[in-house]
């Protein structure tokens, strides 16, 4: 769950920052769709959730 939770705030400040700085092309839509993920319980939120934490995982093993 902490990873959840700093990738929804850091999904969320960069949100912010675009939209501040008001650059919205597909970089901006696909931090959108992710903080959305992340923010809901919907259903695409778990398989979205493993994905991640495999992304993780196999990060921290390099």
């Amino acid at each position: 769950m902490v990873v959840t939770v700093s990738l929804v705030a850091l999904f969320g400040l960069v949100l912010f920052f675009l939209l501040r700085s008001r650059t919205l092309g597909a970089g901006a839509a696909f931090i959108a769709a992710g903080f959305g993920f992340f923010l809901a319980s919907t259903g695409a939120a778990h398989p979205i959730n493993q994905l991640t934490q495999s992304l993780i995982e196999a990060a921290s093993g390099l």
